[in-house]
Order: structure tokens, then sequence, then C-alpha cells
């Protein structure tokens, strides 16, 4: 998810509590907030390519089923455990379909990724718009939207073996691993897109792969591409509680045409690019403690192995190349073989979109953990996930097509594989 390398909810801000009334007077009621209009994101439902995803997977009745809910939800403790239920549902709904359980409910290939994420806005836009009868402060709707994402995310779905295999290997156990995601991005540019990093993560999630160091069972979950989302700590707080119990883990993102690049460093700068809100951020990565931010972190991912094995038909490279401001200096550089002392950040080996933020995050946090010489971990980039040449052209093509199709469940095939030896090789680097 690098739209330089490409080349080619929302946490709302806490209301301050009024004064308190005086002990006689009589408590006032929850003032509802009006209702905000749909973001920016969602208003592309209106789209007739979203509306076509929907009908032929089988997930248009999700959102309309949602509203039902919300209307019969008469406080807000009903309507939180309503959205945390119907949030995990369709998480569960999307991995299942990906996953080939239960009926398919349309012609689209299971295999497909964007169900989820349409189905996921149409319950948003609801949720953000819904006027209950009962009152529903700011506060409490941003609570409600942030539980529809982190559940209908799988977010909250990371279940771990109970057993973790040793430090030497030796196929005692299992082994568990994290694997993230992202949603479709880049759509005012063709709104067809998919995203293969959540196709991964919905074909992943909760499989056991059979590896030469024994079985390893990987969750996964999938993130917004929103600079708001991760600036409010989205990533951290979804990774925090299980790096410590992982075996390995990546984030994984779609990067440039025909590879996968295995990114080596990344850098704590956002370059500008906007979002899926049309949000652009030029700063350096926000983090909690900035004054003891590193400029680079650095991938523990058994690189040299995975880019030398034959994991499927596209190449895979072990990326080193920064773009940086050298120290003393004032115009950036591009560095191939990484960044040099004292330099600053412009674009890490994944450029400078929220596919580098998610690896600079993750990463960090390994490192803050005290994780970096025993979890291995980093950022995978994948191919472009590119339509047949008869459909490339956003406004005449179909939303699918038999290469398109092949294309993803390759790059889905290839990145198991990937995961497989890096599982392999971390094994054997700790033996």
């Amino acid at each position: 998810m690098t739209p330089i390398r490409a080349r080619i909810g929302v946490l709302g801000l806490a209301l301050v509590a009024g004064l308190a009334a005086p002990a006689s007077a009589t408590a006032a009621p929850v003032t509802a907030a009006a209702a905000p209009a749909p973001t920016v994101e969602e208003r592309r439902l209106d789209g007739d390519a979203p509306r076509e995803i929907l009908r032929r997977s089988g997930f248009a009745s999700a959102a309309p089923a949602f509203a039902r809910g919300l209307g019969r939800a008469d406080s807000y403790r009903e309507a939180r455990r309503l959205v945390a239920r119907e949030g995990s549902a369709l998480w569960r709904r999307a991995v299942d379909r990906v996953q080939g359980r239960g009926p398919a409910r349309g012609d689209l290939s299971r295999d497909d990724d964007r169900p989820l994420y349409w189905a996921r806005l149409g319950m948003t836009r609801e949720l953000r718009t819904w006027e209950p009868g009962f009152g529903l402060s700011e506060r409490q709707r941003a609570g409600l939207l942030d539980e529809l994402e982190r559940t209908s995310r799988g977010q909250r779905d990371i279940r771990l073996p109970q057993h973790r295999t040793g430090s030497g290997g030796g196929g005692k156990g299992v082994k568990r691993v994290l694997l993230t995601g992202f949603d479709p991005f880049t759509l005012d540019r063709d709104i067809r897109i998919s995203n293969p990093s959540g196709a991964v993560a919905l074909a992943l999630d909760g499989t056991v792969i059979d590896t030469p160091d024994g079985p390893a069972r990987v969750e996964t979950a999938v993130f917004p591409v929103r600079w708001q989302d991760f600036a409010e700590g989205t990533v951290e707080r979804a990774l925090r509680p299980y790096l410590p119990k992982v075996d390995l883990f990546t984030t994984v993102s779609q990067g440039r045409v025909g590879k996968f690049d295995v990114e080596r460093t990344n850098g704590a700068w956002r370059g500008g690019f906007p979002d899926n809100d049309n949000v652009s951020r030029t700063e350096t990565v926000p983090v909690a403690d900035p004054a003891s931010q590193p400029q680079w972190t650095t991938t523990t991912l058994p690189y040299e192995a995975i880019a030398a094995a034959d994991t499927g038909r596209f190449p895979v490279l072990d990326n080193t190349a920064v773009t940086e401001i050298p120290a003393g200096g004032t115009e950036p550089v591009v560095r191939p073989d990484g960044p040099t002392p004292g330099s600053t950040a412009r674009e890490g080996g994944g450029g400078n979109y929220l596919s580098n933020e998610i690896a600079y995050r993750a990463t960090l946090l390994r490192d803050r953990l005290g994780l970096h010489g025993t979890l291995p971990g980093g950022h995978v980039h994948t191919p472009v996930l590119q339509f047949g040449p008869d459909n490339a052209d956003p406004a005449t093509g179909a939303v699918t097509d038999p290469e398109f199709v092949r294309n993803r469940l390759d790059i889905v095939a290839q990145t198991r594989a990937i995961l497989a030896v890096a599982v392999s090789a971390s094994g054997r680097d700790r033996s």
C-alpha cells in the first residue's frame, strides 16, 4: 500500500464534562448530538461498482439488517452489544466465505476481500447517521464506531494457541504467527480496486501452515487506510497484547508491480499521499514518547532466506533502499543500502505512506517491548493486484475478470509460502 512505491471507528475527541449540577437539581438527561454526515469513504458506497460487489457476494443485506437492529435498540448498552455482535459476525462471515465455508451467496469469486470492505462501510454509515430515540452523545457514537471498526476487522478475534514453541523449536507445540492486511485504497483512481493484503488476511486467518520447523497457526486482522486512525494508536492498541505471545509477525500491504519486497528499513515520516477520506498528512509519524522516537526501525524477519526461496511466480526482493536527509544536510538523498548515521527519514524501503507507517509502528512496538532480539517481525509488500489487460479501464471495466482472480490467488498462495519459509528459517536461527 505504497503509492510512491507503486508508481503505477474513527475515535472522536472526548468531550470535556460540564460542571456538576447542584445536589437539589434534577439530573439532566443525556443530550443527543446531531448525527454527523457520512464520510468521504462512506459516500463512495453509492457508486455502481460497490453496489455490484455487494450484490454479487451476498453482502448487500449486511447494512440494512444492521440498521434494523439499531432501530430496535432502546439504550446505549443495547446498541453496544449489537455493534460488537454484528461487527464480529461480519468478520467471521467474510473469513468463512473466502475459506470456502458455507454458501458463496453470489457469483463473485470467494477469494475476494472487497465484500468485507464495502459491507463494513455500509454498517459504519448506518451507525454514523443513526438518530436513536434515546440520547446519544458524540462520545458514545464514537465509541460505537470504534467497536464496529475493531470487531469487523478481526482485531478482537485473534485466538492464539494455548501452547507456543520453545526457543529451540524442535517441533514442540504450534508456532504462533500474527499477520495484518489493509483495506482497498486509491478508490478515486479505480473504485473496483481490491487489496491483496486484505485477501491474504481473510484467506489465512485461523489456518495452520505446515513448515519444516513444525506447524504454525496464523491469526490475522486488517487496518484502515486512514492517517487519523494511525495517529490515534489503532496499530499499537491492536498488536500490543499479542506481540509478546507470538513467534513471528508480519505486516503486509500492496507494493510494486510484479514483485514482492521484504522491507529492510522503515522510516518515521508521513509523505502526505491522500488516504481513503482524501486527507493528507506530511509530518513525522506521531507516536507516544516522541522524545525517544528513532528515525528508523529495521526488520527482524529472515529476509535472506525469504528472498532466496522458491515461493511462487513473483520474484521476492530484499529491499534495502531508503530516502533520507543526511546528517547536516537539507535535501533528500536516495540510499540504496539503507540509512546513514544521524540521518532524517523521508522514505523507508516501503515508501512513506501507511504501509511504511504500519511497519514502523509495529517494529517500534516490538523494540519498545524489548523483543528486538527474540521476535522475528517486519513488513512484506505484495505485487500490485492487476486486472486483465482487456479490463484495465476503470471507467468501462468489469469489477472482476479471470486474470484478476488468478493474480489474487497467486499472491495469496505465495504469501503463505513466504510465511512458511520465515517460520522455518526463524526456528533455525533460534536453535
